[in-house]
């Protein structure tokens, strides 16, 4: 239960801080633009808390369904308008006017990403270095000849300093090349170039992650089983396990290394496991039950446990990644940039079928991947919260009816041809989006349910 609403809130606060930023974007160029703002609501339905600020007596409420929010404008076309409040209408404004305010929400919502990736960027931030495990047999990784504790330098020509930039190369290389080269450095200094076949990837619909279909994996460097930090009100601490402690053996098998313990443990939620231990220099024997914690939609054991390497995995496996801060706003222009091209891409390629629909997440999906974003720390929180604000950005620009980019679409019309759309358009058009909101809708809570079903 506690693991429960550890991952509501961790999605509650992300999608809070989404729509506030959304549309407060729209709020504020509509306070630009001289329109009057007649509620300001995050969620919808009947209010469950709301206040009246301001010259204009905006309404501030928090309404019952959460999912989403809205800005009320003064308008003609929703109820009657004082004379005197007529040029403060939304519908009388100039058309580049009602772009602005309609575009401002999305544009709010790149500005964040642009903001969260400044902040990283220019704070740095620890990631891991793109050294590879043993890649899985049969696949391209092995195809291609890479060897467990490479390092990678270079993707198709641009150097690479971590594994997150060394994936989004490759994931950019996917959509269209066969196979892409990698320059890398194993630890004898020597230097070699390997060509990765990327097909896979596309075969299989852009399903399940990119690198496990390409089997490439993360390096893991062989530890003694000595337990490091234990964290207090742990499995581990219940079992009274300490620091020091050497794992022998789980189950009468005998363990020779971390990476043993960490599978065990993993194969093992809520099943009593017994341990060999030696603790200064005597054996002897507990029992321990790992905690049952969701992850990608499976149920894995943890016990709140650290392996005791006294900093060299650390130092060799992880890098501090920091820039200047112009650098670091370049980069984060780039960063949003590139996301938002390759989020539309995507889209697009689901349309024509070269992208499965299964890659739709819905609530619950999104929800398990906040709660695991923050349970790794506020570094990966943020970078999870910059993805999901581009996400929102791009969707919302798109030139679906009901959605910012639909109206976009039909102020764009109006340019044209001189002259507002027809009402009746609009409810053709209104209709239209609606059914396509909820077809993706019904795609996305499918996705949700068949990834709870099928773990």
């Amino acid at each position: 239960m506690n693991n429960f609403l550890y991952y509501v809130a961790a999605f509650a606060l992300v999608l809070g801080i989404l729509v506030v930023v959304h549309e407060f974007g729209h709020y504020l160029a509509a306070r630009w633009a001289g329109v009057r703002v007649l509620r300001f609501s995050v969620g919808f339905g009947r209010p469950l808390w709301a206040r009246r600020f301001g010259e204009d007596g905006t309404e501030w409420a928090i309404g019952a369904f959460p999912l989403g929010g809205y800005v009320k404008m003064l308008d003609e076309r929703e109820g009657e308008v004082a004379v005197e409040d007529l040029p403060r209408s939304f519908n009388r404004q100039p058309v580049w006017h009602r772009m602005m305010i309609v575009a401002a929400g999305p544009l709010a919502n790149f500005l964040l990403a642009i903001f969260i990736y400044w902040g990283l960027f220019w704070q740095g931030t620890e990631e891991f270095r793109p050294i590879l495990g043993t890649p899985v047999a049969a696949s391209p990784a092995a195809a291609a000849g890479l060897e467990n504790g490479e390092r990678v330098l270079r993707v198709a020509g641009q150097a690479v300093q971590t594994w997150q930039e060394m994936r989004w190369l490759l994931l950019q290389s996917a959509v269209d090349q066969d196979e892409v080269e990698l320059e890398v450095i194993n630890s004898r200094q020597e230097i070699a170039l390997r060509r990765l076949a990327m097909s896979a990837v596309r075969q299989a619909g852009w399903e399940g992650d990119a690198l496990d279909r390409l089997g490439l994996s993360l390096f893991r460097p062989r530890l003694r089983p000595v337990l490091g930090r234990v964290s207090p009100h742990s499995a581990a601490a219940a079992a009274d396990l300490r620091p020091g402690d050497e794992i022998l053996s789980i189950d009468e098998q005998a363990i020779d290394s971390w990476a043993e313990v960490v599978d065990r443990v993993r194969r093992s939620p809520g099943k009593p496991l017994a341990l060999d231990l030696r603790r200064g220099g005597e054996t002897m024997r507990a029992t321990v039950i790992p905690a049952a914690v969701e992850e990608r939609g499976r149920e894995v054991g943890r016990i709140g446990a650290a392996v005791d390497d006294h900093g060299v995995a650390r130092a060799e496996l992880m890098v501090t990644v920091s820039y200047g801060p112009f650098s670091a706003l370049g980069k984060a222009v780039a960063e949003t940039w590139d996301k938002s091209a390759f989020t539309l891409l995507m889209m697009g390629k689901m349309i024509t079928g070269e992208v499965s629909w299964r890659n739709i997440s819905g609530p619950v999906t999104i929800a398990d991947y906040a709660g695991q974003s923050a349970r790794l720390g506020i570094d990966y929180y943020l970078k999870f919260l910059a993805l999901v604000s581009i996400s929102l950005g791009v969707l919302n620009l798109l030139p679906i009816p009901i959605l910012d980019g639909g109206h976009l679409l039909y102020y764009l019309v109006e340019i044209i041809k001189r002259g507002p759309v027809s009402e009746r358009t609009m409810e053709i058009g209104q209709q239209i989006g609606l059914a396509l909101l909820f077809m993706l809708m019904a795609f996305a809570f499918y996705n949700d349910i068949n990834r709870l079903l099928s773990g």
